[in-house]
């Protein structure tokens, strides 16, 4: 897979917003990685559900294995941590 960028989507149900925003920021920080928060589109607020729909995750080409696991490691951290499902 090298040599191409790779994006997807991510969901950990009942992860709030701030908490979202944290592990975007977090995944940065592995080289060779990007990450956008996708909205919500429900029309009706529900206080138990989170602003977000899903975060997405792109690897370029400067993304080796190494990487790769280590955004491995960091989502399951944070839905061992904080997901509800």
């Amino acid at each position: 897979m090298l040599g191409e960028n790779h994006k997807y989507q991510v969901q950990l149900p009942g992860l709030p917003l701030a908490v979202y925003r944290e592990l975007a920021t977090h995944l940065r920080q592995v080289e060779g990685v990007q990450t956008g928060l996708i909205p919500q589109h429900s029309q009706e607020f529900d206080y138990d559900r989170s602003q977000v729909e899903s975060l997405w995750i792109e690897y370029s080409e400067a993304a080796d294995d190494a990487a790769r696991q280590r955004v491995g490691r960091i989502l399951q951290y944070y839905r061992e941590r904080y997901a509800t499902t």
